[in-house]
């Protein structure tokens, strides 16, 4: 095994060699695919430590039974000096046991690896796009965007690690009616700057003092200029300064949960620069709009000044939808179905695949949205893979009671109060620990309880303590050493085989798109640390620092490095910071 090659790629190898051997001697035919041979842990590890389904999934294609073929790819792999054993389980499953130099081998790749430990090239460079928060620019950021943000920024830096090239991106909804009651709401506060009674801030206006500076700064550069005069006059203008604010606003916001994206995509940009027409003659061109009536509400009478509009409509039915949809309304502007379309065709120029952070609330629209990519892959004559990922709301609470509003957001919680409580990686780690479509409660007292059962304290806790034995070795004189790691036993070796699945754990995340698998993992690595330092409460020999055997003490703090690196680096890959102290 090459020393920069991870255990489970090198067994994962080994095994395609060995039905490559069988396809040269007949046993399988020529062409077979291995494409759908997993290598991975056993679900009970008294079976063993590798399990390969290579059996169960070739054998049709073969012609014969999977014992059979398992047997003739079971003779092959005994023949390795590295596995002890090879066992037949059930239908044909294979259970390899390897000897436990494959596994100190393996502590010695992560120390070699270090910080690139668990990247993987399986993304092959492919470009993707991952559009996130998308927020209106309407306030600061809070904790209805919280969720999304954190999930699709840590899905972007998994799909990183896996060897993809990620645009991140936001859209900025700006050319909506809400856009023009902030700019009502912030000219409202700049009357409020030049000394005007505003009174009580208006039903359908933004009543957050967070506009305050946005008034006083436009009071400051024109003066009373807009003070009196008629709504067309500063609409516009008012509109572009307050959205200018807003994002500035909303970017410091992301920055403080460590979010920075690579394009900022503008509505009113994309509507300006005539991108929604040139959409739809490329749709009319392939047949994919065409002018027809929109049909009467389902489910209900239509209202009784409901009449047949002729309007241009997308065949969204021919790629699943339930109807075809209007790309514009009865007035000729687009609906934000069509000004969508035309900006997932905008994205789809610079990337290979698309991938859509959404609430749950808008669950109606992605058939819809999906149709669209899908007409944009037929037309294109490429394949343009979307998936969107509804993220659930996430009730906050304080004790077991709901938390209250900001004042200064007028009826939210912010970001910025959230950080300011509990900080950054308390936050993101914590809106990773359940999957996105499971409803979540974030309890600002129990997030951070110094407990096993908040997942946040108990994997910083793991890093800490590696890191604090570290320094009371350094102390007494002791370092890290690889020369003894063969005085390791069952114990370490149990504990260096789960750190050995983060690799994997990687690959199958950016496959399934799903970065709270990395939460997960990291939460049971540390349970496997924190079980083995227990070990050494009552028994002196298990513990790290053995000071009457300078070896073992070595062999073992090779090994807490080891589990300290992996642990920062699927850290890394949520954003969060591994803790030096606690």
């Amino acid at each position: 095994m090459n020393q920069t090659t991870t255990l489970y790629a090198a067994y994962a190898t080994l095994i395609e060699t060995v039905l490559g051997e069988l396809v040269t001697e007949g046993v399988l035919p020529a062409g077979t695919s291995f494409a759908n041979v997993t290598l991975e842990p056993p679900r009970d590890p008294a079976h063993g430590d590798l399990a390969t389904n290579a059996a169960m999934v070739l054998a049709k294609g073969a012609g014969t039974n999977p014992r059979s073929l398992a047997e003739a790819i079971t003779a092959k792999l005994r023949a390795q000096p590295a596995i002890t054993n090879a066992a037949i389980a059930g239908p044909g499953f294979i259970n390899l046991r390897l000897a436990p130099g494959a596994w100190l081998a393996e502590l010695k790749t992560i120390a070699a690896l270090g910080d690139q430990y668990g990247r993987s090239s399986i993304g092959a460079g492919r470009r993707v796009n991952v559009e996130y928060v998308s927020a209106n620019p309407t306030g600061p950021m809070h904790m209805g965007h919280c969720r999304g943000a954190v999930v699709g920024d840590a899905l972007a830096s998994l799909l990183e690690w896996a060897g993809h090239r990620v645009i991140r991106e936001y859209y900025i909804n700006d050319a909506g009616g809400q856009v023009d009651v902030l700019a009502r709401s912030v000219h409202l506060r700049y009357r409020e700057a030049l000394g005007d009674d505003i009174g009580a801030i208006p039903d359908g206006l933004y009543p957050g003092d967070y506009l305050k500076p946005v008034g006083a700064a436009l009071a400051a550069e024109f003066g009373d200029q807009y003070r009196t005069a008629p709504e067309d006059e500063w609409l516009p203008l008012f509109r572009k300064q307050a959205v200018a604010r807003m994002m500035e606003l909303i970017k410091s916001d992301l920055a403080m949960l460590g979010i920075h994206h690579d394009i900022f995509a503008s509505e009113a940009e994309l509507q300006a620069a005539g991108k929604p027409e040139a959409a739809e003659g490329w749709l009319r061109a392939h047949d994919l709009v065409y002018d027809g009536e929109l049909e009467a509400p389902k489910g209900k009478a239509p209202p009784e000044d409901w009449e047949p509009v002729e309007l241009p409509l997308f065949r969204s039915t021919r790629f699943g939808d339930d109807q075809d949809r209007p790309i514009k309304k009865s007035n000729g502007a687009w609906t934000y179905f069509g000004a969508d379309l035309a900006y997932h065709m905008q994205k789809a120029e610079t990337a290979d695949e698309l991938i859509d952070i959404w609430g749950a609330d808008h669950a109606g629209t992605v058939k819809r949205i999906k149709a669209a990519v899908a007409a944009l892959s037929e037309g294109e004559g490429r394949p343009i893979p979307f998936d969107v990922k509804l993220v659930q709301m996430v009730q906050l609470m304080r004790g077991g009671e709901p938390a209250k509003m900001s004042k200064r957001s007028g009826n939210f919680i912010t970001i910025a109060d959230m950080i300011d409580e509990v900080g950054k990686d308390v936050v993101r780690f914590t809106m990773l620990t359940r999957k996105p479509e499971a409803q979540m409660e974030f309890d600002f007292v129990k997030v951070v309880e110094a407990s096993k059962d908040n997942p946040v304290f108990y994997v910083q806790y793991a890093h800490a303590r590696i890191q604090s034995t570290l320094r009371k070795a350094a102390e007494a004189g002791f370092a890290p050493d690889s020369a003894a790691i063969d005085r390791l036993g069952d114990e370490e070796i149990a504990l260096i085989r789960r750190a050995a699945q983060f690799p994997r754990e990687i690959e199958a995340a950016a496959r399934a798109r799903e970065p709270h698998r990395i939460a997960f993992y990291l939460y049971d690595l540390a349970g496997d640390l924190h079980a083995f330092w227990n070990l050494g409460n009552d028994r002196v020999e298990k513990r790290f620092i053995v000071e009457q055997d300078a070896q073992l003490t070595a062999a073992r703090l090779f090994l807490g490095t080891a589990i300290g690196q992996v642990i920062r680096n699927g850290l890394g890959v949520l954003g969060v910071q591994a803790v030096e102290t606690m």
